[in-house]
């Protein structure tokens, strides 16, 4: 065997130097990578997001270990949503995750048949058409149903036991994501029938429009405020709870978020639940199992949380049917 020059020795330690970055990036590329998409912000999700991916590592994943995730946040606008969803199939991501959003999932659907996607949001998956049965969805979409448009009506009566005088309620609503308002508007339009009270409609979509909806339903006189789960409006929860707090109006809300900003009670889905069994589906998916065998998810744990101090402002006080009833008391 002919002796290794000492100048081929430096080309081989050369050419595997050279090899290596290429290695490198048949490994990244070779990773699985996740298309995130939520209607509103990073900001108001970072709890949420450590759900998702507690969730994520009971299925084996870690970020930037073994699987990456490009993340797309809406801030509320329902109109951006398609352009997201496209950017992210043009990625060619392994699975889209579209969380806490109608529109976003309906968006997802029509883009991409071949990609899996896994939803969380409020409305009938069946009704709207992103399943065709919860127990086995069929086509490219599983997710988790929060019963958000499910509870609205429940919301409403809470509000007359807190103020049983009350005559007219006000929903403030986004239609801006119709299938959803549609879905939510209906329960509680029979929750208003049922009750016997009159129901005042508020409409905003854009952050200018919040207080003008507010200034109608004060000269509606309305005498209190339901908030629908819509994202959007998540999205503007300090800006609502203010102006709540400055006209006097009692409000209830659907997420428990509006409650870190003195909102005076909230009753709906933990979501944080539903966030960890959306990560466990993603890296089921990863795994290799079919969205189309995964039974779609309801999450039916919800949580009622009042606020002695915002009441107590409002010179609201409330009844001992409330407070044992409570999962949660602020004082």
């Amino acid at each position: 065997m002919s002796p290794i020059r000492r100048r081929d020795l430096i080309g081989l330690f050369a050419g595997g130097a050279a090899a290596w970055p290429l290695v490198a990036r048949a490994q990244q590329k070779a990773m699985p990578v996740i298309g995130f998409l939520h209607l509103t912000s990073l900001e108001t999700n970072r709890e949420n997001l450590a759900v998702f991916r507690r969730g994520l590592g009971d299925t084996g994943y870690i970020e930037d270990k073994n699987v990456a995730i490009e993340y797309r946040w809406a801030q509320g606008r329902n109109d951006w949503l398609p352009t997201l969803v496209a950017e992210l199939v043009r990625r060619q991501v392994s699975v889209i995750v579209v969380l806490e959003s109608t529109n976003g999932a309906l968006a997802a659907k029509a883009a991409t048949q071949t990609i899996p996607i896994v939803f969380m949001q409020g409305a009938d998956p069946v009704r709207i058409g992103l399943v065709d049965r919860l127990d086995r969805p069929g086509g490219n979409l599983t997710g988790i149903g929060l019963l958000a448009a499910e509870t609205a009506g429940k919301r409403l009566q809470l509000l007359l036991e807190l103020v049983p005088t009350t005559t007219s309620i006000a929903y403030l609503r986004n239609p801006t994501n119709p299938v959803f308002a549609e879905s939510e508007t209906r329960e509680v339009q029979v929750a208003a029938r049922a009750l016997g009270v009159r129901l005042l409609f508020a409409d905003a979509s854009f952050t200018s429009e919040i207080e003008t909806a507010f200034a109608e339903l004060v000269q509606q006189r309305a005498d209190a405020l339901e908030v629908s789960s819509d994202g959007f409006l998540l999205t503007h929860r300090d800006q609502i709870v203010a102006l709540a707090a400055r006209h006097a109006v009692p409000a209830i809300y659907a997420w428990p978020q509006f409650m870190a900003v003195d909102g005076l009670m909230s009753y709906g889905t933990n979501i944080g639940d539903a966030w960890r069994q959306a990560g466990i589906y993603t890296g089921r998916i990863l795994k290799g199992e079919s969205p189309a065998d995964l039974p779609v998810q309801q999450v039916t744990k919800i949580e009622l949380v009042i606020n002695l101090k915002t009441a107590k402002a409002l010179g609201l006080t409330f009844p001992l049917t409330l407070l044992g009833g409570a999962d949660e008391v602020i004082e």
